[in-house]
């Protein structure tokens, strides 16, 4: 895999050199982002955000705070720490998130306000697996289809990872940030982001490189997880005045991955992105913002079994001879969104309406041997939709929230044998999504606010629905003509409450979905080898099914004195597939979170401890496009313990030990491990023993 040498050793000692030669400045937050403010005390590891802005409905996090377990290596690792979030894990990185037992494209997942789709059939390259948390300086979730403000929206959650414009001045024209992280199992992290300009314009660079070995589970047994990964984006940025900024930017990236739970590995993940955004603030007095951008991205994505493992071996039918029998797979995702977004302010009314669009092209195919075979198209994705969202205090203490859109989706199917078949190739409806929300502020006590939101969304089945599968419903002709869309109505209510030494919060939610998008899992002898990712003969089969959802995520926190603080949270989600009568599968079981920290003005000491419960509720040989429940599963608890210590101005180092007891346990949502590493059949992998890592973050 290529990859930039200033990645390796330059980079750390660049780190070094920064920390030991240059002129530490106290930079208050009214001369930069709040998010590069330098801090002046000793940073708390993130063990579990939960509900923290708009009285519990949406979670705020700061990705460049270290977080437990060992910090991110892309953007599955860090949501898995924001309660309500779990992972169909793969092996060391590269999972695929689940929120509210929900997976795949009920969770939009944007970029600065984009949308970056992975390439692979059975989403070996996630969204998320493009994402270098750190790099971003906000991660926003919002629950539910409580908001219409982007393209075909999420049903279960909105996640949105954003930066800020820089702002820099004549006495501090450039800024920047640097981390390295250590860990057992080899793992050693690097993260750079500096930028240099003045008031009118600025340029920022950010970088990282992330490597690990397979890790050992309590058993001290090694579970094939290695990886390799890169990042680089750079931005050029222009603010000629306060309610101006223009942005062009930048990115490449590459990695590969070795999979536990496949029959192939990632060998590459080439990630190229180019973006403009437009921003104009209090344009009139009625028009208080005006936001347009436009988005290119392109993912080339190779799996094999024979770069990062041994391959397979066959019967050669001419020498009788047990041989190797090595294939590849190269697949790719053309992106381009662009979105328009008006904010208009009437007394006390504040309306944003816009539109926006995306057109995607997916390419690959299956090679035996050799990669010298063209890719070859066969989707294509377009979306218009327009949007409309209202916010109106209805007095002091309550206000209305409301929104909504419509997009108009066509898919077509761009398989010639589709089209020899005589079969319909092209899907197009039109989609809508609303939702309206009470939100109340207590009269007596300004810390306690609830809300109450219903929200309706109806989604067009995604590539991995339409083209992976095997067959659709009974009777159909194929998966493209077998899948209805789906369709939920959920209603979302939340509290949230602070009052001297004691906060609470809870979010609730309750949906039916119509026409739910179920995978079921059985032979296929259609199925081609090498492609089941798995380790038994059975491939996914989609069909519609009727289905009801309910659940939450609540949590409590008390401090006992100045320095001992503790919290604990926990998330559940149920789920019903009312056609069938049966649970609907891969739902992550209940889970809490207990914290105890110390806090100083140096220094913080923590620690969490993590209870996980049994999944008695399962569905045999159902799940998604990635995993399917194949047993009951164990209940477990690990413990963890972090420190930090704030050296001096600007920079702090962060400690930690994940599974201090050195327990062997496995996920509920953990795929089976692969045949090829000696898995026995639907035998899932262990997840990692005790884990030792430290990391060092600095601010100039």
């Amino acid at each position: 895999m290529a990859q930039p040498q200033f990645y390796l050793q330059p980079l750390a000692a660049a780190i070094a050199v920064a920390c030991s030669t240059m002129t530490w400045a106290n930079v208050t937050e009214d001369a930069m982002p709040p998010q590069t403010a330098v801090q002046s005390l000793a940073p708390i590891v993130v063990t579990a955000a939960g509900g923290n802005d708009a009285n519990g409905l949406i979670v705020r996090a700061d990705p460049k705070q270290p977080i437990q377990p060992i910090p991110a290596s892309d953007g599955a690792d860090y949501l898995q720490s924001i309660v309500g979030f779990s992972a169909v894990k793969n092996g060391g990185t590269n999972s695929d998130v689940t929120f509210r037992g929900m997976f795949g494209s009920r969770i939009k997942i944007l970029t600065d306000g984009t949308e970056n789709l992975g390439a692979c059939p059975y989403r070996m390259d996630a969204p998320t697996s493009y994402i270098s948390p750190e790099s971003y300086d906000r991660i926003s979730v919002i629950k539910g289809p409580q908001t219409v403000q982007y393209a075909n929206t999420g049903s279960a959650a909105t996640v949105i990872f954003e930066r800020r414009p820089e702002q820099l001045d004549a006495e501090k024209n450039y800024r920047g940030q640097a981390s390295v992280l250590m860990g057992s199992f080899g793992r050693l992290d690097h993260n750079v982001e500096a930028a240099i300009g003045d008031e009118k314009k600025y340029v920022r660079l950010n970088a990282n490189r992330s490597v690990s070995d397979s890790y050992k589970d309590g058993n001290g047994a090694k579970v094939p997880s290695d990886w390799e990964r890169w990042n680089a984006d750079l931005a050029l940025g222009w603010t000629p005045d306060e309610n101006t900024w223009v942005e062009l930017t930048g990115g490449k990236a590459d990695g590969e991955a070795v999979y536990a739970g496949r029959s192939m590995d990632g060998s590459q993940f080439a990630r190229e992105s180019l973006g403009l955004r437009v921003e104009k603030k209090n344009v009139t007095d009625v028009i208080k913002k005006i936001e347009a951008q436009v988005n290119y991205s392109f993912n080339d994505h190779i799996m094999d079994n024979f770069s990062l493992r041994t391959p397979p071996m066959e019967h050669d039918m001419t020498t009788h001879v047990m041989v190797p029998n090595p294939s590849s797979m190269q697949v790719t995702r053309r992106t381009l969104n662009a979105r328009m977004a008006v904010t208009h302010e009437w007394d006390k009314l504040q309306f944003i309406s816009g539109f926006d669009m995306q057109q995607n092209k997916h390419a690959g195919g299956m090679v035996s041997k050799s990669m010298n075979m063209p890719v070859t198209e066969d989707m294509k994705f377009q979306s218009y939709g327009g949007f409309g969202e209202i916010s109106y205090p209805l007095s002091e203490n309550n206000k209305l929230v409301s929104g909504l859109r419509l997009d108009q989706v066509k898919v077509t199917d761009e398989r010639a044998a589709s089209a020899n078949a005589g079969l319909n190739t092209e899907l197009s409806d039109t989609l809508p999504s609303a939702f309206i929300r009470f939100e109340n502020k207590h009269p007596d006590h300004d810390d306690g606010k609830t809300y109450i939101g219903l929200g309706y969304v109806e989604r067009m089945p995604d590539y991995w629905e339409l083209f992976s599968p095997k067959h659709g419903n009974a009777g159909t002709a194929n998966t493209f003509n077998g899948v209805k869309t789906e369709k939920t109505l959920q209603l979302d209510a939340g509290y949230q409450h602070a009052h001297g030494a004691f906060s609470s919060w809870v979010s609730a939610y309750a949906g039916l979905i119509n026409d739910y998008i179920l995978m079921s899992y059985h032979d296929h002898s259609s199925s081609m080898p090498g492609m089941n990712h798995g380790t038994a003969s059975k491939t996914a089969g989609a069909k519609n099914v009727d289905a009801t959802i309910a659940g939450a995520e609540a949590g409590i926190g008390y401090q006992f004195t100045d320095a001992i603080q503790a919290d604990i949270s926990a998330m559940y989600a149920w789920g019903k597939n009312t056609t069938d009568g049966k649970p609907l599968p891969q739902i992550a079981p209940l889970e809490a979170r207990v914290n105890l920290r110390y806090v100083q003005e140096k220094y913080t000491l923590g620690a969490l401890w993590r209870v996980v419960n049994s999944q008695n509720r399962i569905s045999q040989d159902q799940g998604n496009i990635v995993g399917y429940d194949m047993h009951q599963s164990a209940g477990f608890g690990t413990l963890a313990l972090n420190g930090t210590y704030h050296v001096k101005e600007g920079v702090d180092l962060s400690l930690g030990v994940d599974n201090v007891l050195d327990k062997t346990y496995k996920e509920h949502l953990n795929k089976s491990g692969s045949a090829g590493f000696g898995f026995a059949e639907e035998e899932q992998f262990n997840n990692t023993g005790r884990n030792y890592w430290a990391r060092v973050s600095m601010k100039f």
